[in-house]
């Protein structure tokens, strides 16, 4: 099975001007994801786990190395010198993003931003509002929300919201930057079973997450990250394999 997405020699850091300081984020990483896979990392806060995610997704800008990812549109394309053009092609059909915070434009109700996330991958109406009702049920958004503001909604149902607007798409390579971290068991439950459904459907994975029970029998491969470095080679966990 061929690689989807290759890091080399990954670096960013910032500049904190008011402090005069420089902090280097991430140093010269480097690992890989095969088709399929779900590759977790772990590591304390700060370490520099969610920096490598936003630097896939060109949140963050890397200051040197390469991101080989394998795309359906463009063939093999280096993320951290693609266009912005490209990138947001590929934000929109490719590659998903969680985070634990929603950032919506106002005014736009919960199942129209889950549609929307549907129609945008070429579907019709029709199968959009099925899929959305479908995805919101699948997360117990209470129906008196779908037609609210998510501007008014508890923490955990904007980050089920974010959840559902991504997954929905079944992106080719998904990223999840510590999507669980305010939802309770039951919420995590569901999570968790639409990450299996995916991985059965063929969408790759990379995800950060405190919760190292969740990841139990999800992950493939575990890289831990320690000071911005990887503390060690990609570990085959067993505790992590699925059965």
């Amino acid at each position: 099975m061929e690689n989807i997405l290759a890091i080399e020699q990954l670096t960013k850091s910032f500049t904190l001007h008011n402090l005069g300081k420089h902090i280097k984020a991430i140093d010269n990483v480097s690992f890989f994801l095969k088709e399929g896979e779900f590759v977790g990392i772990t590591g304390k806060s700060g370490s520099g786990k969610s920096t490598v995610l936003r630097c896939i997704y060109r949140t963050y800008l890397p200051q040197g190395g390469h991101i080989w990812y394998n795309s359906k549109m463009f063939g093999t394309i280096d993320l951290a010198h693609a266009s912005e053009r490209t990138i947001i092609d590929l934000r929109k059909y490719e590659i998903g993003y969680v985070s634990q915070f929603l950032n919506v434009m106002p005014r736009t109700t919960a199942k129209e931003l889950v549609k929307h996330a549907i129609v945008e991958m070429g579907h019709d109406a029709t199968f959009a509002e099925r899929e959305t009702e479908k995805i919101l049920e699948h997360f117990e958004l209470d129906r008196s929300l779908w037609d609210s503001y998510p501007a008014t909604f508890s923490g955990g149902e904007k980050l089920r919201l974010n959840i559902a607007r991504a997954m929905v798409k079944r992106p080719r390579l998904l990223l999840l930057d510590e999507p669980t971290a305010s939802l309770d068991e039951t919420s995590k439950l569901k999570v968790k079973m639409l990450i299996e459904q995916l991985m059965k459907e063929g969408t790759t994975m990379l995800g950060i997450f405190h919760d190292l029970e969740f990841m139990r029998n999800l992950c493939d491969r575990e890289y831990r990250m320690q000071d911005g470095r990887f503390a060690a080679a990609a570990e085959e966990r067993s505790a992590y394999t699925r059965s």
